[in-house]
């Protein structure tokens, strides 16, 4: 009687593809270089341990420490296959990933592994070093805040002040949004002394001198800047809209509204493009510049310097504010008649002038509208007589309420709308190196790095909630994150740079839709394309046999954009081979 065969499948998806690509980004190697475990430490390295869970992370989405070890185990001959240690499951036990985050939660040993990781990244793949965009961001958790400092209520950008939180800040470069750096503060810290720190630390992976860094308003403190231009480096930020920045703006604006100042009309295109488009279109944003001097103390001496003053316009923005003006105008128009209905049973009624005053007050401000609505009050007396009753004689009794007119301000809304869509920035990089337009196109690029932050706190790498207590743990989890963050950046912009040299477009990636074209994929939906691929071995009495399921032609075109041989899944059928990247 024939021994049955026995026949094991695992799925693989995009496994071989992200071990093969983090292999390539050098991940691994750098981690084994800078991490020198206990002697008596035995099994798989710590490099390659955190790229196969970094690799779990981008696949499932997920961080759970718990869900590792079972996935390694559904997938042990194709990890085996690919990684070249050996390797066992008690390799991926919770105590073990625990391990790996308490290592990555020192400080020294963690800005050692971003310098040494970012210059690979950036001599490898070529990237263009010479512009960072620098931002910060909450991240809610359930954590109780008398027991780590890490977790405190500071201003929630999840919208949930109910919770304790911890504060992120990102260096990345620009445009594709690839961290360079990263610092784990507690909640409640401001934003504003987090730039300084941030450019330090990507000034030790870019080098110092002529880097352009961008951010947002919290970045325009005088000090930021001046010790940024001390430093060599150039800075480019809108400023808030307070102090005296509303009358610099209106200051500079007068000779527009006199018609004494021309406006440069810029496209959200190159320079070279710009002329292919249809002037009757309307402008993506128009805009003139100017300078003025500036004066700070940097280290104990005067530094003064001069910068270049931007006055920018956005009709989309203006639009936008239109509505938003005219919704607050409306809305506060209902709340302050709200506050003096007619006399009726149940209603409130001011009895006291300046309680009305502070209501009324109270209104504006949380509509945004002082200054925009004219309020007058009025005092209502009603008289009524009291026929006498009994030992109670006759007598007038008075009853006072005051009310409220509510009018618009012409003028002054006349001159918010003028206002509306303008905005300065200021930057000290000399034309010739950022033109005006580029400038406007460099700030407005923002939203690569607000996807990093989408993608952290979202579907594709989860980090709410924490599943973490302890706070080396919290900062280590964060940082590993940071990893597989640069993982899917860099992924997805190899993949666009080599379609765009190509001319090319890929179709496939969209269900329900397959001939749908895109030139910009996500790394998400690129690595979806990887679903479905089996490693089926087959153990027979006299030979085993293993199969993978054959690549489609969109999958080798993906490995082909990406540097990747096809050999990383079709090598998986002789496993004792070692495996090309």
């Amino acid at each position: 009687m024939q021994p049955e065969a026995q026949i094991h499948t695992e799925r693989i998806d995009d496994v071989p593809l992200l071990l093969s690509q983090q292999q390539r980004m050098g991940i691994p190697q750098i981690l084994n270089k800078i991490i020198q475990p206990h002697g008596n430490r035995q099994g798989l390295s710590v490099g390659w341990l955190t790229t196969t869970w970094l690799s779990y992370i981008v696949s499932a989405g997920d961080h759970r420490m718990v869900e590792v070890e079972p996935w390694v185990a559904a997938q042990q001959e194709t990890l085996s296959g690919l990684i070249p240690e050996s390797m066992g499951l008690k390799d991926f036990t919770d105590d073990r990933l625990a391990d790996v985050l308490g290592v990555l939660s020192q400080d020294a040993l963690w800005e050692e592994v971003e310098v040494q990781l970012g210059q690979h990244l950036i001599r490898v793949y070529d990237l263009a070093d010479d512009r960072i965009r620098l931002d910060s961001t909450s991240v809610s958790v359930y954590h109780e805040e008398a027991s780590q400092p890490l977790f405190r209520a500071g201003h929630s950008k999840d919208h949930r002040p109910d919770l304790a939180q911890f504060k992120l800040m990102l260096g990345t470069l620009d445009p594709l949004g690839m961290p360079l750096a990263s610092l784990v503060v507690a909640g409640n810290c401001a934003d504003d002394p987090l730039y300084l720190p941030a450019w330090a630390r990507v000034r030790q992976v870019v080098g110092p001198g002529q880097k352009l860094y961008i951010g947002d308003t919290k970045m325009g403190a005088l000090q930021t800047r001046a010790v940024i231009q001390e430093g060599g480096d150039y800075y480019l930020m809108p400023l808030a809209h307070v102090g005296e920045v509303p009358q610099l703006l209106q200051e500079r604006l007068q000779p527009v509204w006199a018609g004494d100042q021309a406006l440069q009309r810029i496209e959200a295109v190159d320079e070279g493009e710009e002329a292919a488009l249809p002037m009757e279109t309307e402008a993506w944003a128009q805009a003139f510049e100017g300078n003025r001097p500036q004066q700070a103390c940097v280290e104990g001496h005067d530094l003064r310097f001069d910068e270049r003053v931007l006055v920018v316009h956005s009709p989309t923005l203006a639009r936008k504010g239109q509505r938003g003006l005219e919704g607050r105008l409306s809305r506060a128009e209902a709340a302050l008649h709200a506050l003096t209905p007619p006399r009726g049973r149940g209603k409130k009624q001011w009895v006291d002038q300046p309680a009305l005053e502070e209501g009324v007050q109270t209104v504006l401000n949380k509509h945004r509208v002082e200054g925009l609505l004219e309020v007058t009050y009025a005092q209502q007396v009603d008289r009524r007589s009291i026929r006498a009753y009994k030992d109670r004689p006759a007598r007038q009794e008075e009853r006072i309420r005051y009310t409220i007119e509510v009018q618009p301000k012409v003028e002054a809304i006349g001159q918010a709308r003028r206002l509306l869509g303008w905005r300065l920035y200021v930057t000290n990089a000399p034309p010739s190196a950022l033109s005006l337009a580029q400038a406007v196109r460099a700030y407005r690029g923002a939203p690569h790095i607000e996807r990093n932050f989408a993608r952290l706190k979202g579907r594709a790498l989860g980090i709410r909630p924490l599943y973490v207590q302890r706070e080396d743990h919290a900062k280590g989890m964060v940082r590993l994150l940071s990893l597989a963050l640069r993982v899917l950046t860099l992924t997805e912009y190899v993949v666009r740079e080599k379609l765009h040299a190509a001319g090319e477009t890929l179709t496939g990636l969209y269900a329900g839709n397959p001939k749908r074209k895109t030139a910009r994929p996500t790394t998400e939906r690129v690595l979806k394309a990887f679903k479905g691929i089996a490693l089926t071995v087959v153990q027979l009495p006299d030979q085993t046999i293993r199969h993978v399921t054959p690549l489609s032609k969109l999958q080798r075109w993906i490995l082909n954009l990406l540097g990747l041989p096809d050999s990383i899944y079709e090598k998986l059928t002789l496993p004792d081979d070692p495996i090309p990247i």
